[in-house]
């Protein structure tokens, strides 16, 4: 063929396809066996390689850890020992070289003698630091492998070196020798192939001459056959853009008469682009051109090629209806997008407003130009819903523009049940208006609003779809389109609903979750203090901040308080607490802490043995819990508590794992208490120790829990760092002052844990306002101090609380003369109630009995518990404290503070 358009034929070309056959595999087989040999030769390189290093270190190592080596490098003549040695080593493990070194790279010993004491030539510095040293080098010997190894004395020190080497030539000979057999193998192969070859290709040849004019004209039948049965158009150009053959199908497609063979394409009459194709001839691919009413995908390939004439195939395929079936897959495909991305966007969080808004958000950018969701008033509470009320308000917006005709954001509609909207949302129905400019009912709802937004906005179609869970109506969604010239069709109201079904779980979710919560912030409220008890110690103020609700499970309520309590004596505690954990458990776990503190807190115990009683609890609690199965533990709470006197301005703290407390001194300094840290409630085991320190009136003692400092992306210590800077060089700010500042200062917009915070000033009651006595331990002294009393309650007076105050103290001080020891010491102290305090030496405390009629004594504990509002027992580091106090008009009173 070639020949007979005119072009020169290669020798290749002209041999028949039986010799081609034949000088092809012989090409492939001798190709074969050259690169398998190649292969060969390589990998005995690099084996020879990799035994010579192998077997330099083997040797090197073997040498260097033989016995008497390190005592021959500690010798004053080394190589006298070491030459013989290291000579018979290299001869029976058949090396180049065994040389022994110093650390220093001086040769002790080599096989040739006129070597030692010469500097090694090789790299050491990685043996005398203890490695194994293989390199390649050129010696005087030729192309060789050594291996340098450390030797070590008994302590691990390098004494020395010891190298071994081997030429490549030496180890490779084996495998050299082997090579004669290997070509003469590869020759035989050869042969053999070629032999193999040559028979195949004589009856390939045979074969092919054999075929005769019936065959051959059978096989062009069957080719016809074929060629016109498929489904797919074949056009054949030639290289003078004449169509040579077309078969049934080119021509059906193409609308081609049946005499078109020898034709010019170009006057075919086909459309420009489909003939301008045809006759360049170009390479094309899957190309789509419309033919008539059709789509054809157009493939073209050149026939030219390989001493081919000269032209072009070309294969036409109608995708007329694939293309039609790929484009509603497309839009499939789109709406499956859609409702993908909507899961994605629509109820983030556990919030039935934000979950609105991300609705209305996500079908005004994606589904329509304006969309609006209406809830029913009992979900935006969090209450279960009864059904589509006849009202629900407007809770999201959201659209191409805010000045609309359209119901306002928190407006309350009613929906009017006669119309077609009113009556679907009644029933659960979505509700198509596709063309509202034909006002088929659906403005009843507000005519004139109606009207505004068909004339003045352009809204023509809407769609309104109930939300709807578990059965019950939460609200409507509706949809509107202005810009969007395309109508809603029924496709667009099955998206609309699958869209509104899904986010109505959410918003079912996000109310039930309310729900919870609500209850929940209540209980914990309800079981944190309402406000701050009337006290004189100390000026205070604090923060609650519950952790933003749906943080990833982080958010809600949680288990921080915080407490003020009254203490006798004019004193006061300070208590912060954390129950680790988030959830009912916390807040109802807070709540038992919280009252087992005011419990204990009642027997007057100091911060110590407080939170050592607290701890005993927690681990009961545990244990019982433990019992029952519980997994909620209550391991992980902390507390910090605190005790200050205003008489003598000391305080006394103690905590339990919990964050140390900041002094804020009043010349303006910051600085963090340096109480001891103990373990948090329920470890057991540890004991807790106490700081105490006086305070200067004016002083800040600032108590919170890690939810102020400590934030996901912030460190703990970068917020402690924080709120000293903040609170520093701000001695005039108030404690409410206080508070805010740390506040703004360290508190995210959306906390992630529970913050509680407590600021108190501290002041000191003034020195006129407290007296004391000390007492002998003789009955006369009680007529002395109850004169004395007599007269401190007359200068500050309240001398009709005298013969009350008098009856006690001589009661108190009779029993502590008669059954306590050492000194006695009485303390009046005038605050919002009278205190008397009866201090002794003794630990035993005086407890309350009934007297019969016929004992002498036994009543005076009972009078006293008649006439004082309250009496109790106070230990102390050396003895015991009767206190008992007696309530005061306060009106017109002067402040007990002296009025700082």
């Amino acid at each position: 063929m070639a020949g007979r358009y005119g072009r020169p034929r290669s020798v290749l070309k002209m041999r028949t396809v039986a010799g081609q056959v034949f000088l092809l595999q012989v090409a492939i087989v001798v190709l074969l066996v050259a690169a398998a040999m190649a292969a060969l030769v390589l990998q005995s390189r690099s084996d020879s390689e990799r035994e010579a290093r192998n077997r330099s270190v083997a040797v090197a190592q073997t040498f260097a850890h033989s016995p008497g080596i390190v005592a021959a490098l500690s010798s004053p003549h080394p190589t006298a020992i070491l030459q013989p040695l290291a000579e018979r080593a290299r001869k029976r493990s058949d090396v180049d070289f065994i040389v022994v070194l110093s650390t220093d790279g001086i040769r002790y010993t080599h096989p040739l003698p006129d070597r030692i004491g010469k500097k090694f030539v090789g790299n050491l510095q990685p043996a005398l630091h203890g490695g194994i040293v293989t390199e390649k080098i050129v010696g005087t010997i030729g192309p060789l492998v050594q291996a340098v190894v450390p030797v070590t004395d008994t302590h691990g020190k390098i004494v020395g070196l010891v190298s071994a080497g081997i030429t490549i030539a030496h180890v490779s000979g084996v495998v050299q020798n082997q090579f004669p057999l290997l070509f003469g193998a590869a020759a035989a192969l050869l042969l053999v192939t070629a032999g193999g070859t040559a028979l195949v290709s004589r009856r390939l040849r045979r074969q092919t001459h054999g075929l005769g004019p019936a065959e051959m004209t059978r096989m062009y039948e069957h080719h016809d056959a074929v060629l016109h049965a498929v489904r797919e158009g074949v056009l054949i150009v030639g290289g003078d853009g004449r169509l040579l053959l077309a078969n049934d199908e080119a021509r059906r497609l193409l609308g081609l008469p049946a005499d078109v063979e020898g034709a010019p394409v170009t006057e075919l009459g086909l459309d420009p682009l489909t003939a301008r194709l045809l006759v360049s001839g170009r390479i094309a691919n899957d190309e789509v051109y419309l033919v008539g009413e059709r789509l054809l995908a157009v493939n073209q390939r050149s026939t030219d090629q390989a001493g081919g004439p000269p032209g072009s195939v070309a294969t036409l395929r109608d995708t007329t209806e694939l293309r039609a079936l790929s484009g509603r897959a497309d839009v499939a495909r789109g709406r499956l997008k859609l409702l993908y991305d909507a899961g994605t966007e629509i109820g983030t969080t556990l919030d039935v407003v934000r979950t609105c808004e991300e609705l209305a958000e996500f079908a005004a950018a994606r589904f329509a130009d304006f969309a609006t969701v209406d809830v029913v008033e009992d979900v935006l509470r969090g209450e279960e819903p009864t059904g589509a009320g006849p009202q629900m308000r407007r809770t999201a917006f959201k659209g191409l523009r805010d000045d609309t005709a359209l119901y306002p954001l928190g407006q309350l509609i009613r929906f009017v049940p006669s119309t077609r909207l009113g009556t679907g949302i009644g029933a659960g129905e979505a509700v198509l208006e596709a063309d509202l400019a034909a006002f088929g009912g659906w403005q009843e709802q507000d005519p004139e609003r109606a009207r505004k937004l068909v004339a003045d906005y352009g809204i023509h179609s809407m769609i309104a779809v109930p939300l709807r869970a578990r059965g019950v109506i939460l609200g409507v969604a509706m949809f509107w389109r202005s810009e969007k010239p395309e109508a809603f069709e029924d496709e667009d109201l099955s998206l609309a609903e699958e869209l509104v079904a899904r986010a109505a779980v959410s918003i079912d979710n996000a109310r039930r979750y309310s729900r919870e919560h609500t209850m929940a912030v209540a209980l914990q409220r309800s079981l944190l203090p309402r406000g701050l008890p009337e006290q004189n110690a100390i000026d205070a103020a604090y923060r609650y901040r519950p952790a933003q609700a749906g943080l990833g499970g982080l958010g809600g309520v949680g288990g921080d308080w915080f407490d003020i309590i009254p203490l006798p004596g004019a004193r006061v505690a300070l208590v912060v607490g954390d129950v680790v954990g988030h959830g009912l458990h916390a807040a109802a776990t807070m709540g038992r802490l919280r009252t087992a503190v005011h419990n204990f807190s009642a027997l007057d115990l100091p911060p110590d043995e407080l939170l050592w009683h607290i701890d005993e609890l927690v681990a009961r609690i545990d244990q019982d819990e433990a019992v029952d199965g519980s997994e909620a533990r209550v391991t992980g709470a902390t507390c910090l508590y605190a005790i200050y006197d205003p008489v003598s301005g000391h305080c006394t703290m103690a905590r339990a794992g919990h964050l140390q407390p900041l002094l804020l001194r009043p010349d303006g300094s910051a600085e963090f208490a340096d109480v001891p840290g103990g373990p948090p409630l329920g470890l057991g085991g540890l004991p807790f120790e106490t700081l105490e320190i006086r305070l200067p009136e004016g002083s800040g003692l600032v108590l919170y829990t890690d939810g102020l400092v400590e934030d996901r992306r912030r460190d703990i210590d970068d917020g402690l760092a924080l709120l000293r800077r903040t609170l520093a060089d701000h001695a005039a700010r108030t404690p409410e002052e206080t508070c805010e500042a740390a506040l703004q200062a360290l508190l995210p917009e959306s906390p992630s844990d529970d913050v509680a915070l407590l600021v108190g000033r501290t002041r000191v009651l003034d020195s006129g306002r407290v007296a004391d006595w000390e007492v002998s331990p003789e009955p006369a002294e009680v007529s002395r101090v109850r004169a004395a009393v007599a007269d401190k309650l007359a200068e500050w007076g309240l001398a009709e609380e005298a013969f009350t105050t008098e009856l006690i103290l001589s009661e108190l001080v009779t029993n502590a003369i008669r059954y306590a020891s050492g000194p006695i010491r009485v303390r009046l102290i005038r605050d919002r109630s009278l205190i008397c305090e009866v201090s002794d030496h003794s630990n035993t405390s005086p407890h309350l009995k009934q007297a019969a009629i016929t004992d002498e004594g036994g009543r005076g504990l009972f009078l006293v518990a008649q006439f004082a509002e309250r009496w109790g027992t106070r230990y102390t580091a050396d003895g015991k404290v009767i206190w008992t106090e007696q309530p005061l008009q306060t009106d017109g009173l002067p402040d007990p503070t002296g009025g700082r």
